[in-house]
């Protein structure tokens, strides 16, 4: 019933004049051109041949990395696209979250969507997706047995991540930047209406996806762990999509340089974007510890709900 009303729904987004902005309701998250990913195009086509490849065409993903954001994303999509069974798409597409997105229509979504071949899955990634309070049901009514990826990291580290992701923006474009402390703590206590907290409160966004989905159809990726050794990860990853084992242990290698690993696949050898990676500002111990004792609870609570549990602090 949910699915059915969702698709309802878009109908009557396609007649109507959407937002002019995305406002995440009842988390009171407003998007923020400064929270985008530098040097990574939301939202525009990849390059597309002329004509397309014969006997390809554009369908609907198969499966949606739906977040979360910095839990490692852009390298799960990088790295599931040496299959060769995968088609991934090039940019993070923000069709189920951006109202503005939601109300051009399905086709204009798929024509998004790579070409593929028929024994090759499409896969999506748009991060905003796992804290979107409307997300859930607009993709169960366009495939309510969708296969769903979530690569999740420890979320006090994650919060980090993401406040160094707006700070290095907001240098980029001349903008002043505040120490991460004055985010996380107001009038001596943590804010807890930070974005960056609410985006780790995985056990509240996760609630919202189970009203929706079994939790089989979903599979969480450990995100610090696929930093660690990515192979294992990889092929958890291939077996819920039933995909045959093609990723191997050589289709990836540790870069000194930049401290992480790095894909090597069909002759060549790419690592992230430099905006990937990048070291974390030093955080007082006691807020740290504020931010942690404050996320605890939230864990406890994600843990039941998944039936499984994440070596996090």
């Amino acid at each position: 019933m949910a699915c059915f009303l969702a698709s309802a729904f878009l109908l009557v987004l396609q007649t109507n004049a959407a937002p002019p902005e995305f406002v995440q309701e009842g988390f009171g998250l407003t998007l923020d051109p400064m929270d985008l990913d530098a040097g990574l195009p939301v939202n525009v086509s990849g390059d597309v041949p002329s004509s397309p490849p014969p006997g390809t065409s554009k369908r609907a993903p198969h499966s949606i990395i739906i977040g979360v954001r910095k839990g490692g994303t852009r390298a799960l999509l990088e790295m599931l696209d040496i299959h060769p069974e995968v088609a991934a798409a090039a940019t993070e597409v923000h069709f189920f979250d951006w109202d503005e997105n939601y109300a051009k229509g399905f086709e204009w979504y798929r024509d998004l969507m790579p070409y593929s071949y028929p024994h090759q899955i499409t896969v999506e990634k748009t991060p905003g997706y796992f804290t979107s309070p409307l997300a859930p049901e607009r993709i169960c009514a366009m495939n309510s047995s969708i296969k769903l990826l979530l690569i999740l990291r420890d979320p006090a580290e994650r919060v980090i991540s993401d406040y160094t992701q707006v700070y290095f923006n907001r240098l980029e474009y001349h903008k002043p930047v505040q120490a991460i402390e004055n985010l996380l703590v107001r009038n001596g206590a943590l804010n807890i209406r930070y974005k960056a907290i609410q985006r780790s409160l995985y056990d509240v966004h996760m609630r919202n996806w189970l009203r929706h989905f079994p939790l089989e159809q979903i599979h969480i990726v450990d995100g610090d762990a696929l930093i660690r050794d990515p192979l294992p990860e990889l092929q958890k990853v291939e077996r819920f999509l039933n995909l045959p084992p093609r990723i191997v242990s050589s289709n990836f290698y540790f870069n000194q340089t930049k401290g992480f690993y790095c894909i090597r696949s069909d002759g060549r050898e790419r690592c992230l974007h430099e905006s990937k990676g990048r070291p974390h500002p030093a955080v007082n111990s006691t807020v740290l510890q504020q931010l942690r004792s404050f996320l605890q609870e939230h864990n406890r609570t994600f843990f039941r709900l998944v039936k499984r549990t994440f070596d996090w602090q």
